[in-house]
């Protein structure tokens, strides 16, 4: 029993030198991207489900973070505040399948044939849940759902939805480079990595157990593998299942899906499975508190079945073309450090990461995280009082100095309302 432990935590640390450095890239070029592209403007951009509407709802989820629970919960606070409610699930589809960490993990763990997949089948799983949506998605099941979303249940990663640290004046360049690009950038760094680090590492933690203790035999008879048409129909339609079943999601399931890859589920059936992330079961139980049973349901139903397609449809589409690889070679290895390539690259990406850290705590980012888990509380100052606000959430409003709760930096001081002084000297 202890040598099965010990290889299986073998293996799970193999798989996480293997990953280190494309996850700390991938978090760096998220928050680099998240700290230019505001939240604030979302709502106004989704009106509807056009293609245009849809195209950007696609943007602006690549452009977010790539945690789930994040993803579930900004969707329905967009949902809440006009957006189109076909326009709200594209964006959430959009921000766990076509951010750019994803397709890093996948290209170094698997294969860059798996980046272009998830690519390519994640812009066709937001044509196929339109046009889903258009055909069965009633209006007074809309309602319904809205006004379960207005009840503001909590989730998970409420705050961490709500922040918005983004800055929208100047060039692209000015942005990045001002110190308020910098913060921004690290704050999102850190903040991502807190919202996922668990699904990480249980992912990889179940990974190398699979890895280490299901023989080949098992994988091959269960994907049915002896049958090749069989197995090209069956991996998509069973991919999204065993996600579900396995809790993990986020970027999570990808070593999960080396495991599966390198045990012979198809092609096709591998990316299903790294898009259910939106359908495990703690996700299932957020969209029961925010929009209520029936529409639980509905979602299950038509995200299953949007998953499956889509994943069919790139095994179809890239097995014509030629692209599904035909090695079986994953990067699931026991550990081994050694001085190569992937050393100098965890070294180097580390270093960054460190200076990222450090940015992060010295600018307020401990009370960021004790916001992340929660709706952050906001207060409105009572006229003829002076206040401090965050200069980046104004709606946060204190009496006294102190940090913002949603993204850590100080509080400015504000003159009473109505008076004709100039901002304090705080």
């Amino acid at each position: 029993m202890i040598d099965a432990v010990v290889h299986a935590l073998s293996v799970a640390f193999g798989m996480t030198w293997e990953i280190l450095w494309p996850l700390i890239l991938g978090f760096t070029l998220s928050g680099i991207v998240q700290a230019v592209v505001s939240k604030r403007e979302m709502t106004k951009l989704l009106p509807d489900d056009s293609p245009r509407t849809l195209a950007v709802a696609a943007g602006l989820g690549a452009a977010s973070s790539s945690c789930s629970y994040a993803a579930v919960a900004l969707a329905r606070s967009l949902f809440r505040r006009g957006a189109d409610f076909t326009a709200a699930m594209a964006f959430e589809f959009a921000s766990t399948n076509l951010v750019i960490e994803l397709g890093i993990l996948l290209a170094v763990l698997i294969a860059w044939q798996f980046t272009a997949a998830e690519f390519v089948g994640g812009i066709f799983m937001i044509v196929i849940l339109t046009l889903i949506f258009r055909r069965a998605l009633s209006p007074s099941l809309v309602e319904e759902a809205r006004a379960n979303a207005d009840r503001g249940r909590a989730g998970r990663m409420e705050g961490h939805a709500a922040m918005d640290m983004s800055i929208g004046d100047g060039s692209l360049a000015s942005r990045l480079l001002s110190d308020r690009g910098f913060t921004a950038t690290s704050h999102f760094f850190v903040m991502d990595w807190a919202s996922i680090w668990m699904d990480i590492a249980i992912g990889l933690l179940i990974a190398g157990a699979l890895a280490a203790w299901v023989p080949e035999s098992f994988w091959q008879a269960f994907f049915f593998v002896d049958h090749p048409l069989v197995a090209k129909l069956w991996g998509p339609l069973v991919g999204p299942l065993v996600a579900m079943l396995s809790f993990v999601c986020s970027i999570g399931n990808v070593p999960l899906a080396a495991v599966l890859w390198n045990g012979g589920i198809s092609f096709g059936g591998a990316i299903s499975f790294i898009f259910a992330d939106l359908i495990v079961i703690p996700i299932l139980r957020i969209y029961r508190k925010y929009y209520g049973k029936r529409m639980t349901l509905f979602l299950f139903v038509t995200f299953y079945v949007t998953m499956a397609a889509a994943g069919l449809i790139v095994e179809i589409l890239f097995g014509a073309l030629g692209l599904i690889p035909t090695e079986r070679n994953a990067q699931v290895v026991e550990s081994s450090v050694s001085w190569n390539y992937t050393t100098v690259l965890n070294l180097f990406f580390l270093t960054i990461a460190a200076v990222l850290v450090a940015r992060f705590l010295r600018t307020g980012g401990p009370a960021m995280l004790r916001a992340m888990s929660a709706p952050p509380s906001s207060t409105t100052a009572a006229a003829g009082q002076a206040v401090y606000t965050c200069p980046m959430h104004p709606e946060i409003a204190r009496h006294e100095p102190g940090t913002c709760p949603i993204c850590g930096m100080d509080l400015v001081g504000t003159p009473p309302a109505g008076s004709a002084h100039g901002p304090s000297g705080h």
